[in-house]
């Protein structure tokens, strides 16, 4: 891949807004070639999204609603990774806390940018195997608060299918059903945290 010739210089950054999630900077940077403009950039967390099978071809979904776009939609469970903690940890703490069961073995298959002409997150695409059942009153598990989710399993024939239709709209679960229907995904994006 070719570089710029000469790299972005940001010459100032002003943090606008911090909220529980996400930031927002407003960055005032030189481009390569010469011009100097002020960008907005969404400063979120990397986070994982995680594709739970069950057995052959099964995998768990969960349907939330989604107050951003006033709408209930099934995805593949996800969350981001908190400070400190590896993103193979945050897939196996996400998988317990969002549907209740916990992964014997956890395979890394990419990385992608879902927004990067706005926002830093790094989603991370986990297959998760070998799930056992957690118990509900561990301490340790807790959904977030804004979180009220019906964990349901399909097969990877009705997730498709809910795909071509519509029903499914969430892109990190179109993205991340592809890469497990590939067996393994690109990993191309930086291996971030």
């Amino acid at each position: 891949m070719n570089e710029p010739a000469h790299p972005v210089v940001r010459e100032s950054s002003t943090r606008a807004f911090t909220g529980r999630v996400f930031g927002v900077d407003v960055d005032r940077v030189r481009l390569p070639h010469g011009r100097t403009v002020t960008l907005d950039v969404v400063r979120h967390p990397a986070s994982v999204v995680l594709i739970p099978v069950e057995s052959h071809r099964r995998v768990v979904l969960v349907r939330q609603y989604r107050y951003a776009v006033d709408r209930w939609l099934w995805e593949l469970p996800a969350g981001s990774v908190d400070p400190g903690e590896s993103p193979e940890a945050a897939a196996s703490r996400e998988c317990a806390e969002e549907i209740g069961r916990t992964p014997g073995f956890v395979e890394r298959l990419g990385a992608l940018y879902p927004s990067p002409g706005f926002c830093d997150e790094l989603m991370i695409f986990f297959r998760l195997t070998r799930l056992t059942v957690v118990d509900p009153n561990d301490p340790g598990i807790h959904l977030d608060e804004d979180e009220h989710l019906e964990v349901r399993t399909f097969t990877f024939d009705e997730v498709g299918i809910l795909i071509e239709t519509g029903e499914i709209q969430d892109m990190k679960t179109v993205v991340g059903m592809g890469l497990a229907e590939r067996g393994r995904g690109s990993d191309r994006a930086p291996s971030g945290p």
